[in-house]
């Protein structure tokens, strides 16, 4: 088990953030190893992704400032039969941007003209950081996230 400056356990850090210890480990024992070069992402297996930036900006700019003509929300059929992709591609796509049309009550339309383009930003922050970069998120929870 590694320690940390702060002398928590991989359990420790592991419960404060939800992940398990497993992944605490990992992650300190590449930092140790290789120090910040060791915090970039390691090439992934299977294949590169299908669909395009311009195809999920239309799903992102359909389901924020579009309804369908027969209903008050989006599903993920019919937003899968509005852009011709899979129900599935549409549920990743919805899910990566956290957005929930079939919650009513508290799913707002970003009314910024700007929105895409810093969705666009942010996303490819983590998609693909700039060389030697630290970008890291806070949420409303107050966690904070590294990548």
């Amino acid at each position: 088990m590694l320690g940390c400056a702060d002398g928590k356990t991989n359990q420790e850090v592991a419960a404060e953030l939800g992940i398990w210890p497993q992944t605490v480990g990992k992650w300190r024992r590449r930092f140790l190893e290789r120090r910040l070069e060791g915090l970039a992402d390691e090439q992934r297996p299977g294949a590169p992704r299908k669909i395009s930036d311009e195809r999920i900006e239309e799903i992102v700019v359909a389901t924020l400032e579009r309804t369908p003509k027969d209903a008050t929300h989006w599903s993920r059929a019919s937003m899968a039969a509005e852009t011709g992709l899979s129900k599935s591609t549409v549920g990743r796509v919805w899910r990566a941007f956290g957005l929930k049309p079939h919650q009513v009550d508290t799913f707002k339309l970003s009314k910024n003209p700007q929105f895409i383009d810093k969705v666009r930003d942010v996303v490819g922050l983590y998609l693909d950081p700039p060389e030697r970069a630290l970008v890291l998120c806070v949420d409303e929870s107050g966690r904070t996230g590294a990548r």
